[in-house]
């Protein structure tokens, strides 16, 4: 019987499956929609984001809920690092602008972990910021998930 909260793919990754699992990270990030992002998550899931330590599916969704308020046009690409039986590294960058139009692009690097129903239990972030000016930007599809066609970090020298 498969698990209410099983979120394929699961443990232990291929390549493929690893990469499958990022882009429905970055596809479900993209979506800015913190009640589902927040159900990847085990429910006692530990963060660090930052300097910030969410613990748990409501902290997580109170804290996405919080970073979407405050970064507008909110655009993000991760890529695939490495990755080993349950746990997955990624590099990523994403662009956004503050309530004063002041536009961005933060540089990070997470280390996950996932339980055996495919659900992250350990996220730990590293992250940068780097003002850009708005015609330095890269990310220009529509909000939402990133179109196939459109270049990932690699592509665009990130």
């Amino acid at each position: 019987m498969i698990h209410p909260e099983t979120r394929p793919p699961l443990p232990p990754f291929s390549r493929e499956t690893a990469l499958q699992k990022v882009r429905l990270a970055e596809d479900g990030w993209n979506s800015r929609d913190p009640q589902r992002v927040a159900l990847a998550y085990t429910l006692d899931s530990h963060w660090r984001n930052r300097v910030e330590f969410p613990q748990g599916r409501a902290e997580i969704q109170a804290f996405l809920q919080r970073k979407w308020q405050g970064e507008g046009e909110y655009r993000l690409i991760k890529e695939l690092w490495a990755f080993a039986d349950n746990r997955i590294a990624v590099r990523f960058a994403y662009e956004w602008h503050d309530a004063a139009g002041n536009w961005f692009r933060s540089y990070g690097n997470e280390n996950w972990e996932f339980d055996p129903q495919g659900l992250m239990q350990l996220r730990y972030a590293s992250i940068n910021d780097l003002a850009i000016s708005a015609t330095e930007r890269k990310f220009h599809w529509p909000q939402g998930r990133r179109p196939d066609e459109h270049p990932g970090l690699s592509e665009l020298g990130l």
